[in-house]
């Protein structure tokens, strides 16, 4: 007979393991068989009605877990001179864990008594359950500079390399850090103004060399002027924040809602669950739940919170840091979905029918639990027939009612046809040196395209809801091309041998049809980067003028209210329209609705631009070590002055200067998108294949230039090309233009002198 273990060691056992909780999993790593298990299915249901344990699926977990951002409060060091915290938003009924405060040179000194925002990371296998990591002190706000070190006899100084700053800062031996003469770093306010009037600073962070690549994303904040300091009054709001309770909210907690995000996320704002609709009026139809987190609740109009969000406009997103809209203590902690603690949440329930069609909706305030934080990769191989640990207990219930869902949405999309770009999205990938390891371009992995569908049913459901009730919002707006940018994709795709007709209003499925001519040949990346360029930018305005790209009439950003403000407009209007409280829209943002559109749509263009040259500045970085290596890639430009080429191993744009290309003068055709030479009539088109060696790489600007060695595979000449007869290559051929592009110069020649003619 096998020994039953006690009802303590059971759960000693489900804390330290927390991927093997299914009773077979118990089972066996107590040596229980037999008929022995129905003492322990017994002691299991036991501890489960106690509230020791709940039932998730087949499998039981500890409700006990702590979030991974939370607040403690610091204890008195032990004899060992550790610091532990006890944690102030406990939500469980059993034993409280014990959290070891591991802070780094750079922290400022705890005390007893002190309240801080803290990481946590689960550690079972030692003598506490958790090890904190500082994020800061609650109640403190220390201003921060980041600037260049000049090492003193008494210390030394920072010069900020923000132009706007008003002093330098001086810093005390003992608050150095280890910094040298001349590197860049990152301090904090360490105390009144010293000697000379100059205020003090404590260096927390040393980034070295300010054109290495850990320093990137730092001078891009500056250089654009994000703001990336939370104000006192901010901080003071956002610490007194508390955990929503249930009053006047739906209890959602036993829905099996899940976070779907990358391995990487910072955050988890939204949360989705799928199941069958059992309405016999709706057959095969099933019914879609998106939650997303409450914000609203807790950053209210008017506050010092909410002047800051809107200021901000939108969290900027860089490889090796976040610039958040909102403090940490909510955008990680509160406002985040974290998997098994309870959140508050506005979520909507939509019912689709077969074909992925909505045919109702309704929104509800309520209180969730999410009940597993997963990322697309493990979904997708869990859908696949490979689940790990983590997906296993979900993959029935859970996953597959999801991806039930999404085939009927695919098939809706399919009819609507939104445009369907083919563009890869690269990623950078910094080793723990903030040094550029690797540039992957990320997959499209139908985990995705999955949540991607549930975000747009679920920003369509608030427009419509919110349009119904005759309620202001901010609507996030896609107009068509411009005239004389669809001239110019026209051209290039005639150049191509393909046709985009004219004469009919034009719709997505038209652009779309280009797409799939062109998908599979050559001129594919050519004709997407055409039709990307084509696009207007989208923007938020409170008037509706629908979503070209989506091929939507009617749809607001409402899914993503944590990093953007426009989302958090949206909620409130959902709050002010179905009475749910008194933190809804009020007559002053209504009044500025207008002003605050342009206001959001200027800083979401702002966080591009610096997101776009941080990328540049890390990737011209990590092709600095390879200057003079030739690469392969594709015309993605043409101005006046030379050719933009994309590199296919990195996506890392470089210039050709027009100087460098050959002995002889180049016409600049701006409607044609090409470059002919005077003599030789060789000519540089957007699309062309060509090979090229990276002559220079400079991290400061983020500039690669490159040197032109082959076009479509035939080479240039060495020296450049003779002003007379054609440019020759070493086999003998002459690089001509394609018959394509010749005949249509011509033909466009022909048209000008019958214009001229007629007039």
């Amino acid at each position: 007979m096998s020994r039953i273990p006690s009802k303590a060691e059971i759960l000693d056992w489900i804390s330290a393991n927390p991927t093997h909780t299914s009773k077979r999993d118990i089972a066996k790593a107590f040596g229980i068989k037999g008929a022995d298990r129905i003492d322990l299915k017994r002691i299991l249901k036991e501890l489960e009605g106690e509230g020791h344990l709940q039932k998730r699926k087949k499998t039981y977990r500890d409700p006990d877990q702590m979030p991974p951002v939370t607040v403690l409060q610091v204890k008195a060091p032990d004899a060992d001179g550790d610091l532990y915290g006890h944690p102030l938003e406990w939500h469980g009924e059993g034993i409280e864990p014990v959290i070891l405060i591991l802070p780094k040179a750079s922290d400022p000194a705890l005390g007893e008594g002190d309240k801080i925002l803290v990481k946590l990371q689960l550690v079972p296998d030692q003598d506490h359950n958790y090890e904190a990591r500082l994020i800061r002190r609650i109640g403190t706000n220390p201003k921060r500079v980041l600037g260049i070190f000049r090492a003193g006899s008494e210390g030394g100084r920072i010069i900020p390399i923000d132009k706007a700053a008003s002093s330098e800062w001086m810093v005390a031996p003992d608050a150095i850090n280890g910094a040298k003469d001349g590197e860049l770093v990152e301090a904090e306010q360490a105390g009144p103004k010293g000697r000379m009037g100059l205020p003090r600073a404590r260096i927390v962070e040393r980034l070295g060399d300010p054109t290495a690549p850990k320093a990137v994303s730092l001078i891009a904040i500056h250089q654009h002027g994000i703001p990336d300091h939370f104000p006192d009054p901010v901080m003071a709001e956002a610490d007194a924040a508390k955990p929503m309770g249930l009053k006047g909210r739906e209890d959602l907690r036993e829905l099996p809602l899940v976070t779907i995000d990358p391995a990487d996320a910072r955050d988890h704002d939204d949360a989705c669950y799928a199941h069958a609709d059992d309405d016999p009026k709706n057959p095969g139809g099933h019914v879609i739940w998106v939650a997303i987190a409450d914000v609203a609740a807790y950053v209210r109009p008017g506050s010092a919170l909410d002047r800051e969000a809107k200021k901000r406009g939108n969290s900027s997103y860089f490889p090796d840091r976040v610039v958040p809209m909102l403090p940490d203590r909510l955008s990680g902690d509160l406002c985040s979905l974290h998997e098994g603690v309870p959140r508050a949440c506005i979520a909507a329930r939509m019912q689709v029918d077969a074909e992925g069609n909505k045919i109702g909706h309704r929104f509800v305030r309520g209180l969730m639990r999410s009940a597993a934080s997963l990322h697309y990769a493990e979904v997708q191989e869990a859908m696949n027939g490979i689940p790990n640990e983590k997906t296993t207990p979900f993959v029935e219930d859970v996953i597959k009612p999801l991806f039930a869902a999404y085939q009927a949405l695919k098939r809706a999309r399919a009819v609507r046809e939104p445009l369907d770009l083919d563009l890869p999205e690269r990623k950078i990938i910094l080793d723990d040196a903030g040094q550029v390891s690797s540039v992957a371009f990320r997959d499209r992995l139908d985990a995705h395209k999955l949540i991607e569908e549930f975000m747009i049913l679920a920003n369509v459901a608030a427009a419509e809801t919110l349009i119904n009730k005759r309620s202001p919002l901010l609507f996030r707006v896609h107009e068509e091309p411009a005239q004389e940018k669809l001239e110019a994709l026209r051209e290039t795709a005639r150049a191509a041998g393909l046709n985009l007709a004219k004469g009919q209003v034009l719709q997505t499925r038209h652009l779309n049809a280009l797409l799939n001519h062109a998908a599979g040949t050559d001129e594919a990346e050519l004709i997407n980067i055409s039709t990307l360029r084509s696009m207007q930018q989208a923007y938020y305005n409170p008037e509706n003028f629908g979503h070209f790209g989506l091929a939507l009439k009617n749809y607001a950003h409402f899914t993503s209210p944590i990093r953007r403000y426009a989302d958090l407009i949206v909620h409130r209007s959902l709050v002010s329209s179905h009475g749910w409280g008194d933190d809804g829209l009020d007559e002053a943002q209504i009044e500025r609705m207008e002003e605050t559109a342009t206001h959001i749509s200027d800083t979401e263009r702002r966080s591009m631009i610096a997101e776009r040259d941080t990328t540049d500045r890390y990737l011209a970085s990590y092709l600095s070590e390879r200057v003079g290596n030739e690469f392969e890639g594709r015309i993605s430009g043409i101005a006046r002055f030379g050719a933009f080429v994309k590199l296919d191993e990195t996506g890392a744009d470089g210039l050709v200067p027009v100087r460098s290309i050959g002995r002889e003068f180049f016409h600049f055709d701006a409607q044609a998108g090409t470059l002919m030479g005077a003599d030789t009539g060789m000519t540089l088109a957007i699309g062309q294949r060509v090979t090229v060696r990276l002559v220079q790489a400079a991290p400061v600007t983020g500039g690669l230039e490159l040197e032109l060695l082959a076009i479509e595979n035939l080479e240039l000449p060495k020296g450049g090309g003779s002003r007379k007869g054609g440019r020759r290559s070493p086999a003998g051929r002459t690089v001509k233009r394609k018959a394509a592009k010749s005949k249509h110069k011509g033909a466009k020649v022909k048209r000008k002198v019958e214009r001229k003619r007629r007039e």
